[in-house]
């Protein structure tokens, strides 16, 4: 049987295939591009007034660490061996965060979110993490650290 290789691009429908986050809580609308090494995501959930991460009416910027959350458990789906069982994954640590931006609701257009890998081995994965708005303005950036088939 000839393996079906992972998409260079996906939609919405796609993403939320691969990842654990169902309904409105799939953030990441497109899959832009990856590499073993590195994927980027756009996403516009951020403009949605029923963003189920709004808090008192507004997304603060520290949300963006879960849409780079995201993006990470896509390229981890993306890289791995096709037809291989999903790995549960957890976000253990973030580290080196910095948030430039009030808040996320109020940028207009997609957001562009990218993640690198860094360092890791079969246990856990480091990741570099930026979120950008279409203009390329930076609004978050930072590390984070992702440990996999863990038991929390």
């Amino acid at each position: 049987m000839n393996a079906v290789p992972a998409p260079a691009t996906l939609n919405h429908a796609g993403i939320a295939a691969r990842i654990p986050h169902a309904g409105r809580m799939c953030l990441l609308d497109t899959l832009q591009w990856w590499s073993a090494d590195a994927i980027r995501c756009s996403a516009t959930s951020h403009g949605d007034v029923a963003n189920p991460l709004r808090l008192d009416g507004a997304l603060p910027t520290a949300c963006a660490i879960e849409y780079a959350a995201q993006a990470m458990a896509l390229h981890g789906a993306l890289c791995a061996a096709p037809g291989a069982a999903p790995r549960a994954g957890f976000l253990a640590s973030v580290r080196g965060v910095r948030l430039l931006a009030q808040r996320l609701d109020t940028v207009a257009g997609a957001l562009v979110v990218s993640a690198t890998r860094l360092a890791g081995d079969a246990a856990q994965a480091l990741y570099g993490f930026t979120l950008h708005d279409e203009r390329a303005t930076l609004l978050a950036e930072g590390r984070a650290t992702v440990i996999l088939d863990a038991i929390p």
